[in-house]
């Protein structure tokens, strides 16, 4: 299991606009925090998601971007943000590889895909991890707070 102080696992996916995220291409240059939710459009996810955007301009001025994950397709994606006008990606991370390589287990007894946030700072290296599928929007307030810590100086 990945734990706080562990570098970030690399990795590449497609984004809501067909681009091409890369999380090494983020360090050095703002954090990330990296959600993974089980399924667009659920009343969970939809209420995490809309939580993050209504949140959105805190996140950049704590020097972070947002990306969501779930093995949904592009299209879904796609649906979901314009939908609900989400400024950040959402990653297609169809058959979990990305899902696996973080760790992220499955949740009510392994038939849902479980709800996991990582703060990523700067230089790549996980500072925090939650891990709740019922307290949706407990990721973001959480994150906020985390990303609030590594923005003040020691």
């Amino acid at each position: 299991m990945l734990q706080v102080g562990n570098s970030a696992p690399d990795f590449t996916l497609k984004t809501t606009t067909g681009e091409t995220f890369r999380l090494s291409e983020q360090r050095g240059k703002r954090s990330v925090v990296l959600y993974f939710y089980p399924k667009d459009d659920t009343p969970g996810c939809t209420a995490e998601a809309c939580s993050f955007r209504d949140q959105y301009e805190d996140f950049k001025d704590l020097g972070a971007e947002v990306v969501g994950v779930s093995s949904d397709s592009e299209a879904s994606h796609q649906k979901f943000t314009q939908k609900h006008r989400l400024p950040f990606p959402l990653l297609a991370d169809e058959g979990g590889k990305v899902r696996k390589l973080y760790e992220v287990p499955r949740a009510l007894l392994g038939i849902i895909p479980g709800r996991v946030t990582f703060v990523i700072d700067k230089e790549g290296v996980i500072q925090y991890i939650f891990n709740s599928l019922n307290r949706a929007t407990d990721h973001v307030a959480n994150a906020k707070q985390v990303l609030a810590t590594l923005s003040t100086p020691a």
